[in-house]
């Protein structure tokens, strides 16, 4: 027989009235008042909707790291991590659809295969499926797809959107691990992807 007060249903905020701050293309960012589980109610609440990513953790036929450097406008800086995207959807984003995760993992896949090639012009014929993980479950309800490529091959230049401004670099184990401690690799979805793929998940 199972304890009530043990169960998740003690635990679960209710949505009371949720606002819409901004809601285009690029992110639903809501604020929210909550009836907590004691009866009682918060607000302000503040989360958000964006797409889906990738992130690849891409090694070429040497054993070499495929890495980008580019500028993050949240700590107002340069960093090195793997190549990432976003998960293209066709027509207008729905935020509210919950797509078949058979059909998430898929287009994902293409999504990372479309990122590899158009940031470092490498494609790779050996690619898996390491963790498919909310990006940041505190506040938002997208998820990170992560996938490993292996025996990557230079096929073409950069095809980079018009936003973009990044440089390709190769980097060893051991250079990994020194901008990870130094401060330099620090994107935390990244780091996790690194620490995975090299633990053999």
């Amino acid at each position: 027989m199972s304890d009530n007060k043990n169960s998740d249903e003690n635990l679960i905020w209710h949505k009371v009235n949720t606002e819409h701050i901004v809601r285009d293309k690029w992110i639903d960012f809501r604020r929210v008042r909550y009836r907590m589980p004691d009866g009682s109610e918060f607000e302000p609440y503040y989360s958000y909707s964006r797409r889906d990513y990738v992130v690849i953790v891409a090694t070429d036929k040497d054993g070499k790291y495929l890495c980008v450097r580019q500028f993050r406008h949240g700590i107002g800086k340069c960093t090195t991590e793997f190549t990432a995207g976003g998960v293209e959807t066709c027509g207008d984003i729905d935020y509210t659809s919950d797509l078949e995760p058979e059909m998430k993992k898929e287009d994902a896949l293409e999504t990372a295969k479309r990122e590899l090639k158009e940031e470092t012009g490498h494609v790779s014929k050996n690619w898996e499926h390491i963790i498919t993980i909310p990006s940041n479950p505190s506040i938002a309800d997208n998820y990170a797809h992560i996938f490993r490529a292996y025996d990557c091959e230079k096929v073409s230049g950069q095809s980079l959107d018009d936003t973009e401004f990044l440089n390709v670099i190769k980097l060893s184990e051991e250079e990994i691990q020194d901008k990870i401690k130094s401060g330099d690799f620090i994107q935390p979805v990244h780091v996790m992807a690194y620490l995975l793929n090299k633990n053999g998940l």
